[in-house]
């Protein structure tokens, strides 16, 4: 015969044993990681957000004047040659898809076109130096126009405004000898409509 007794204290203790594990458990949890203020697109297909070690200061950019009566070339911001906006290309390092720092104000301040006009759309060409395959060449340019889109949309701007298209290599300077004219050719050209 079984003792009762002895019986209903191993189960006891049994209990008093998970119920202490599951209280050191729960004194031992650790609380969810709160989301920083400012969280930049590290996504792999991006990889537009440099580090902190080559971050753009941008303390010294002034404000830029958008003129949203202006129709005219003698007016249009687009245009002015003494405009932020009338700067079109945003550059890349070989091989890359990362938004350089020194051209984020550029992008900054097409955003805030753009934003500001809600009826303007662009057209972001992607383009590569002549280096490579074609079919790579297609996709990085690709990869380009749309890191600068995703920039530009983490600044407000509506996808119905953007378009994205790759030309490759196929408007790279033929014939490069040297990294200046590799350069030129590795870029994202900002192209609005009606232009």
């Amino acid at each position: 015969m079984y003792n009762l007794s002895k019986v209903n204290l191993k189960v006891n203790s049994k209990l008093l044993g998970v119920i202490a594990i599951t209280v050191l458990l729960g004194a031992c949890k650790s609380t969810p990681m709160t989301k920083p203020a400012a969280v930049e697109d590290k996504s792999p297909t991006t990889a537009t957000q440099p580090t902190d070690s080559n971050a753009a200061d941008t303390n010294a950019v002034k404000e830029v004047a958008i003129d949203s009566t202006a129709n005219d070339a003698g007016n249009n911001p687009l245009k002015d040659p003494n405009n932020i906006l009338s700067k079109r290309a945003i550059y890349f390092d070989y091989n890359s898809d990362t938004i350089r720092a020194e051209f984020r104000p550029n992008i900054e301040a097409h955003a805030k076109y753009l934003a500001s006009h809600a009826d303007a759309k662009t057209v972001l060409q992607g383009n590569t130096d002549e280096r490579g395959t074609r079919e790579y060449n297609l996709s990085l340019g690709q990869r380009r126009s749309v890191s600068v889109k995703k920039a530009l949309n983490l600044l407000g701007v509506q996808d119905k405004q953007i378009e994205t298209v790759s030309y490759g290599e196929e408007r790279a300077t033929a014939n490069c000898a040297d990294e200046d004219c590799y350069q030129k050719n590795r870029r994202v050209d900002i192209v609005y409509e009606g232009d």
